[in-house]
This record gives structure tokens, sequence and C-alpha cells, in this order.
């Protein structure tokens, strides 16, 4: 039997990916605080219900919700930027996506970092997937194992706190059917770029997210506007 740690935080989206890395991140530890971070992204509203509504799910109590909305104000981002398209989904392209926020997870994680050292919390989940990298240099493994070393070089002497990112290595499928295994609520996430009533569909996010329930063989629990 795996011995759970005493507390980890976990950032928590709203988003499929961080929901099923929160389910496992209650697994592997003793208690979890829900951190959710908006950057003024255009979904934001939905988001955070997503996020409440998985830390109701779970009965976590301990949650923080920060605004760095500053990313907006830099903006170079389709989610931050109105005057910047959210794009249909391209499997084929090879370039970073619009819907990239320059350095987002950076951001995110020295919130979460600053946090742990404060409530005392060993570990830090986040739900990057690997998949994604091709368009978000920092979903990659190296940028991971980067920000892990950072946080033991700039935090203070005996902070122990590991970074964790569960689903790096795997397909949409495999999120999808490791979240059903243990009973992840899918149906209480939003993946949609662009919407907050029906998602799209025709986003990369959706497109991602749809592809995963397809080849699993399971069907999404949530309601789209319009099917690839």
């Amino acid at each position: 039997m795996t011995t759970k740690r005493d507390k980890s935080i976990v950032l928590v989206s709203g988003g499929m990916d961080s929901c099923v890395s929160a389910a496992i991140a209650l697994n592997e530890t003793k208690r979890a605080a829900f951190l959710h971070v908006s950057y003024g992204q255009i979904t934001e509203d939905k988001e955070r219900v997503a996020f409440n509504a998985i830390a109701d799910h779970y009965g976590v109590t301990e949650r923080l919700e920060v605004s760095i909305e500053y990313l907006a104000k830099i903006g170079g981002s389709s989610l931050t930027d109105n005057s910047i398209p959210v794009s249909d989904a391209d499997p084929d392209a090879d370039e970073i996506p619009s819907s990239y926020v320059p350095f987002r997870n950076a951001n995110m994680l020295a919130i979460a970092t600053s946090w742990a050292e404060v409530i005392g919390a060993t570990r830090i989940y986040i739900g990057a997937v690997a998949e994604d990298s091709s368009g978000y240099p920092d979903c990659r493994p190296q940028f991971i194992d980067a920000f892990e070393r950072m946080i033991e070089e700039g935090t203070k002497p005996g902070t122990d706190i590991k970074l964790l990112a569960p689903l790096i290595d795997m397909t949409k499928a495999e999120i999808v059917k490791r979240g059903i295994e243990i009973g992840a609520p899918l149906e209480l996430t939003w993946s949609c770029y662009r919407n907050e009533d029906r998602a799209c569909g025709t986003c990369d996010s959706c497109v991602l997210r749809l592809r995963g329930f397809e080849n699993a063989g399971e069907t999404d629990p949530i309601e789209y506007a319009e099917l690839p």
C-alpha cells in the first residue's frame, strides 16, 4: 500500500485534465487544497463555476481563488485579447496556436509554490499534458522538471515541495479512461476556449477533448453546439 503524503496543492482550472489530476492527488495525499487562477480568459466565469463544482464534489474546503489579470493586459493570446480570434482546431499545424498564453503556467506555479510554503504542502499537482506541448511549451516535461528545480532553489531551507504532472505522458484517451476509472466528475468540467453556455466543439481544446472520448470509446457528458 502506498503511503499517502500529508498535504498537496492542486491547480484546478475546471477543465478535464485538472479534474483528473485532482482526483489522482486526492488518492495520493491525505489532504488537498485547490487553487484556481483566473487570468482574464474569455471563459473565466464558467471555469470558476466548474472549479467550485469539482471542489464541492470532493468536499474540499481549503480553496484559493486568485486573479492574474495582468496576463490579459500583456495580451498575446486569443484567450485574453478580443482582437485575436480563437482559431478552429488544426491538428496538422506546427506553429504555436493563438490560444497560447505566454508563460502562463510559470505564473500559476509560482503562486502555488508561495501557498505551499505557507500551508506546509509537500506536493503541487498540475494537469499539464505533453500531447499539448507542440503548441504549449510550458506543458512539456522539460518545463515541469526545470520548474521543480527552481522551487528547490528559490524556497527557504528545509522546504521539500515536489512538482507532479501525473498526466504528462498520457494521451487524451488515456486521461478519459483514467478519469472514469477513478470516478472523476468529468460532467462538471469545462474545456471550451470560446463559450460559456454550450461548448463550441471546434476550438483546439474541444476537439482534443472530443477526440479523447471517441478514442476511449466513451461519450463526453457535456453538451456541444457543434461537433467536428
